[in-house]
């Protein structure tokens, strides 16, 4: 019980159905007066009440997935010209993403309403893609200042993103188990988070409108979330993110499909995080647990079908070996990747 632990200084506001109020109120306790509101045209009609509370200088809606640099800079003109005082993001994880990467060069505060279960308004990391390369890193600046979760607001999220959403929050937990800064603390919530994400998300596959189910898989991913930033980014998340900005994959469906893999292939070397993952899924096995949910969710399966090309399995090994922590449970070798990779882009059983 040797180890240091860091917990990141956030509010957090569940507010079902008062999320225009509840922004309000988080701005004006920042004492801000000119927001600038970043959210995409799809999520325009979330964002409107909000809107007509907070005192909007502009809204910005060009977001897109993996913030590329360009976007990013275009972004950062536009807080500049308005003379904006915060940001407050209406959106995923690609506009929480945008939000992070303004405030990484101004210091502005964020007020965050996520409308899907991506977490990165939980965390400290921010991330940004130039050409094939997505690079990520850490900085307390873009730690958004208050979250506030609707669940009104993910009602009207289709029932395959949000499972696909959920088992990106259920990567979170998973990786925070051997994440190169991983204590005791990120794993109580990661248990947690697996625990409350695995009884939620079926719900929520089940009605995707329902309260209920919403409540619980945003209370999992949150928790995933902060889990996460406490524990930093395994082997799983640097896979991602290097397929992500190699071969512009949808975020949340890659965490889907690359997740089974990365757990078959690490929980023989941590036998404490996988009898802990197993006892939060209910099952006998991490694996087993985590196979039987993805079939109750119909989870997505192969990379191959969301735009990876097969000779991306050995152009993207590299900087997996690259980017893979020092201290991850199973060697991670030339061969495992290759092999790793394969069984996902075919959608073929983990081992």
């Amino acid at each position: 019980m040797k180890f240091a632990h860091e917990t990141l200084p956030q509010r957090v506001v569940f507010a079902p159905g008062e999320s225009a109020a509840a922004v309000a109120a988080e701005v004006a306790a920042l004492g801000a007066r000119k927001a600038m509101l970043i959210a995409s045209d799809r999520e325009a009609a979330l964002a409107d009440p909000i809107a007509r509370e907070i005192p909007v200088a502009v809204r910005h809606e060009e977001v897109v997935m993996h913030v590329p640099v360009e976007v990013a800079a275009r972004a950062r003109e536009a807080a500049a010209a308005c003379g904006a005082d915060v940001l407050v993001s209406v959106g995923g994880g690609s506009t929480t993403g945008l939000a992070k990467a303004v405030a990484l060069t101004t210091g502005l505060p964020v007020v965050a309403v996520p409308t899907t279960y991506a977490g990165s308004e939980a965390t400290n990391v921010w991330g940004l893609t130039e050409g094939e390369t997505k690079t990520t890193g850490v900085d307390n600046a873009v730690l958004p200042r208050s979250v506030v979760y609707d669940a009104t607001l993910l009602a009207s999220l289709p029932g395959g993103l949000s499972v696909a959403s959920g088992l990106n929050a259920m990567a979170h937990c998973v990786d925070s188990f051997w994440g190169p800064r991983a204590d005791p603390i990120d794993r109580a919530l990661a248990q947690e988070g697996v625990r409350a994400l695995a009884a939620g998300l079926p719900v929520v596959a089940g009605d995707p409108a329902g309260r209920e189910g919403i409540e619980q898989t945003l209370y999992g991913s949150y928790l995933a979330a902060v889990s996460f930033a406490g524990a930093g980014s395994g082997l799983h998340h640097k896979i991602c993110h290097v397929l992500g900005g190699m071969f512009d994959l949808p975020h949340a469906q890659t965490h889907a499909v690359v997740l089974p893999h990365v757990l078959a292939f690490n929980a023989p070397h941590a036998p404490d995080a996988e009898r802990r993952i197993a006892q939060a899924f209910g099952s006998d096995t991490a694996s087993a647990g985590l196979a039987a949910l993805r079939a109750r969710l119909d989870a997505p399966t192969a990379l191959k079908e969301y735009g990876m090309p097969e000779d991306g399995i050995a152009r993207a090994v590299a900087p997996i070996l690259a980017a893979a922590p020092a201290g991850n449970p199973a060697p991670v070798t030339e061969d495992a990747v290759t092999g790793l990779l394969r069984a996902a882009w075919e959608g073929s059983e983990p081992s």
